[in-house]
């Protein structure tokens, strides 16, 4: 466990789980049906609803992995001007975690050049998502307080916009007291709203029945991992909560970067030599091999080059076009590189009939991922 935590999701398990949840969704009383995910005239943005929690995000969000190491070094000064860059470009919401190395302090640095810098109104836009991601703990209300308050102080913020709940081991059920606790802290204004990552679709249910308000849950979510469009979306539909996703760029994979290459020849094709690269090839070959994974991109390159884009842009449009996608991920490497011009045109490209048909038969052709690795999550737990 200290391992799996150490490499901050880095690495996983490709389990053959059987899908677990076979009671359906008959919903019971006790969940919410009050969540909702309105898309403003700006389709830039959603709002997701619990209630009386509200949270504006932008549906394209700066995935902040790339902070905790791995991907060349980051420089401090080099990094927040970046973080600014991408916010006066409109793209305003940050996803980090407690775990991502220095990213929760990064952000601290950043909102505070925001308030001396730019406009109250600016400020108002910005939104700084976190993970909470404890060891499977006793989960103590001064535990989680404690926690709690730790990322508040390194993100510099009174109320965190949206604290993320991570569980490690769902044979213990703590997760829930750590989500009444969290809930307690965000009626006393320290959180703003409560949401969970890589939890499945059973657990969901559960935590919804117990009265939790949860607005979002944060999945593996692209065109060659389809799973959170099966059980997930569908008790999704049902009461309401959205799906933030990540990995639907697959750490670069989908792009023309590996475009008819090779990588069974060592040294043909560019070099797996990030975290994610490694993690999402391991995906591929569970899904269907690079084979039938170049076919996809050829596909998704005809699909590009026909709507003068690029193959991220088409690959993060097509997730964002399911149902109950509030907002997707591009991992952003501070300083190193940006995706602002293609993370742009995401909010122009409209793909017709003809490219969701041809996109759709070529993902088709691969493994059904729920039966080899389980449901959403799944890749981070044990047998």
């Amino acid at each position: 466990m200290t391992e799996l935590l150490n490499h901050s999701f880095t690495h996983f398990t490709l389990n053959s789980i059987k899908p677990k949840f076979n009671r359906g969704f008959q919903t019971r009383k006790s969940i919410s049906r009050t969540v909702h995910c309105v898309l403003t005239e700006d389709t830039k943005v959603s709002v997701v609803k619990n209630g009386k929690d509200s949270l504006e995000i932008c549906r394209v969000v700066n995935g902040m992995w790339q902070t905790s190491g791995g991907w060349g070094k980051i420089d401090r000064d080099n990094a927040i001007d970046a973080m600014l860059k991408y916010a006066d470009a409109g793209f305003s919401t940050f996803d980090m975690a407690d775990i991502y190395g220095p990213a929760e302090d990064l952000y601290g640095i950043f909102i505070n050049r925001v308030r001396r810098e730019r406009p109250p109104e600016f400020l108002e836009n910005v939104k700084g998502l976190t993970k909470w991601v404890p060891p499977p703990v006793k989960m103590t209300s001064s535990y989680v307080r404690k926690n709690i308050d730790i990322s508040r102080k390194r993100m510099d913020v009174a109320s965190l916009d949206m604290l993320q709940f991570h569980w490690w081991d769902y044979s213990n059920n703590g997760y829930l007291d750590a989500l009444k606790h969290l809930t307690d802290l965000k009626d006393e204004g320290k959180i703003k709203t409560v949401a969970l990552t890589n939890f499945d679709t059973e657990r969901l249910q559960i935590i919804l029945e117990n009265g939790i308000p949860i607005v979002s849950n944060q999945v593996q979510h692209s065109l060659v991992d389809m799973r959170p469009q099966q059980k997930m979306a569908e008790l999704c539909q049902l009461t309401g909560v959205k799906l933030i996703t990540y990995g639907t760029v697959m750490g670069g994979l989908l792009s023309e970067k590996f475009l008819d290459t090779n990588l069974s020849i060592p040294f043909a094709g560019p070099p797996l030599n990030t975290p994610s690269l490694q993690k999402y090839k391991r995906m591929v070959d569970a899904w269907g091999g690079w084979s039938l994974f170049q076919a996809l991109l050829k596909t998704l390159n005809q699909v590009a080059l026909k709507h003068g884009v690029t193959i991220p842009t088409v690959a993060v449009k097509f997730v964002l076009d399911q149902p109950s996608v509030a907002g997707s991920m591009v991992g952003v490497r501070l300083g190193l590189s940006e995706h602002i011009k293609d993370c742009s045109a995401v909010f122009s490209l409209k793909l017709d009939e003809e490219d969701v048909s041809s996109i759709r038969e070529v993902i088709s052709k691969g493994k059904d991922l729920m039966r080899v690795i389980g449901d959403c999550g799944d890749e981070y737990r044990r047998a």
